[in-house]
């Protein structure tokens, strides 16, 4: 079967396609910017990539006509705080007027729990989307999920940073609110039974799984499986931008996303029903094995995909294409050189670098670097990395974004994503036996001048004693 699969490069996406490949569908993923899609060269046969902005009507011609379904997995919360749900309505409108001219028999969306009359905008603006996809002349299969816990959810990488670095917690009063979280891995079993699965038509479903919990509960399960002490007390008095600031300068999220999380977090998302379970045989798992699993992934090093690596967890609007280009013209710059002995090896370390491994010199610096970046609204340096070995173009690394990276070539270039008065990369590229790491700034104004003359004493520090290490 033709499937066309929107959301790609995001959490659920990323998961859903190898588990569509490996039922021999043919896959059309649809992205805004190829750049930064990555996959093995031995699927390019089952595997076409197309460029779609749904926003962009003139975009959507590149959508083959002869599918046979779709998964609408678009979300627009990383464009705007305000105006999120208007864009998320643009794009099922433009969606679902172009999936009517195709041959598309169903489209399934995975949506948010809304059994309450009292709705946040979040859930709301996924409600509203739900309706617009029933007006397409396809058969819509919608499955509603709340807090959903695997390795780099969102909602597991919060309660991890909460549990991890705070041994006592003054939480907020939606810490009492229930929920049903539910295993990554039954979420992508429901999505992929579900297709044209003609008893999933024109219906809608809640998935959870086999435990309701509070958000206390599931952090003092947390807690537990990792053999920690911890004290948690509510607060009735701290408001809902208290509790987004409490959530961005705690964890790793973003100012976006926790804002988008609070107001949804003091609605109760418990499902009404399971008759999905029986229809489709499936059997969820409980929070305990949920939070089992995603642990052995870290553990193994084996995140399949991260929140992080989604563009809302940066300050990147657009696509990483048009910061490929590093601007020569206006611009310092601090270029450094060193021969090296093992291309091998210095190519391995830097793959390796920032996360848990670290900058390789100077670490406090940066990371205090991070913390002054965070007090003013910044991503910070708790982002990490995906994976301790591997990057990719798209993916997260501290408070840079990976902008390109070919081991073949020996090239990385990274953009940074921390509050700048101005434009920051950082490139490393090795030519014959010589590594060059270049440190290019694009000021705006005189702050941003300002800037660089500030911190260039530490450039010869910290620069030079990382082009070491690295060799």
């Amino acid at each position: 079967m033709k499937i066309l699969l929107t959301g790609t490069t995001g959490y659920i996406g990323k998961r859903l396609l190898p588990i569509l490949l490996a039922q021999n569908h043919e896959v059309f993923c649809c992205l805004r910017d190829k750049n930064r899609f990555y996959y093995p060269k031995m699927l390019e046969n089952k595997i076409h990539v197309i460029e779609v902005d749904f926003l962009k009507k003139e975009t959507l011609k590149v959508i083959p006509k002869d599918i046979d379904a779709a998964y609408y997995l678009v979300h627009s919360m990383s464009d705007s705080v305000d105006n999120y749900d208007e864009l998320e309505h643009t794009s099922a409108n433009n969606f679902v007027k172009k999936i009517n001219q195709t041959n598309a028999k169903q489209v399934i969306y995975l949506s948010g729990i809304v059994n309450s009359n009292s709705l946040s905008k979040h859930l709301s603006s996924r409600k509203h989307v739900e309706e617009i996809l029933y007006t397409g002349k396809f058969a819509t299969t919608t499955l509603r999920a709340g807090i959903i816990i695997g390795s780099g959810s969102a909602s597991f990488e919060i309660i991890r940073d909460l549990v991890n670095k705070l041994p006592f917690m003054i939480a907020p009063k939606w810490i009492n609110t229930k929920c049903q979280p539910i295993a990554i891995s039954d979420v992508l079993e429901f999505l992929s039974k579900s297709l044209l699965n003609p008893l999933t038509y024109n219906q809608s479903f809640d998935i959870g799984g086999a435990d309701v919990l509070t958000y206390k509960d599931m952090l003092m399960g947390f807690a537990k499986a990792k053999k920690l002490k911890r004290w948690i007390f509510s607060v009735p008095v701290m408001t809902p931008k208290l509790s987004s600031y409490w959530l961005y300068f705690i964890t790793s999220t973003s100012y976006k996303l926790a804002s988008a999380l609070v107001s949804s977090m003091t609605v109760e998302v418990i499902c009404k029903d399971s008759k999905i379970n029986m229809l489709l045989d499936i059997n969820p798992m409980s929070y305990k094995e949920a939070l089992s699993k995603a642990l052995i992934k870290i553990n193994e090093n084996n995140v399949a995909s991260s929140w992080k690596d989604s563009l809302i967890s940066g300050l990147i609007n657009g696509n990483i294409t048009e910061y490929l280009k590093i601007p020569t013209k206006n611009c310092y710059v601090d270029k450094r050189k060193i021969e090296i002995n093992d291309r091998e090896f210095t190519i391995k370390r830097i793959w390796s670098i920032g996360g848990e491994t670290g900058w390789y010199y100077s670490n406090w610096l940066w990371s205090l670097r991070g913390f002054i970046d965070k007090l003013f609204g910044g991503v910070g340096f708790e982002r990490g990395r995906r994976d301790k070995y591997d990057i990719h173009a798209g993916d997260t690394l501290d408070f840079w974004r990976v902008i390109y990276a070919n081991k073949e070539e020996g090239n990385l270039i990274l953009f940074a994503e921390m509050k700048l008065p101005g434009k920051a990369w950082l490139e490393f590229k090795i030519i014959e036996n010589i590594l060059y790491q270049t440190a290019t700034f694009k000021p705006k104004g005189v702050c941003g001048k300002l800037y660089w003359y500030s911190v260039l004493p530490f450039h010869g520090l910290i620069f030079n004693g990382m082009l070491k290490r690295l060799i």
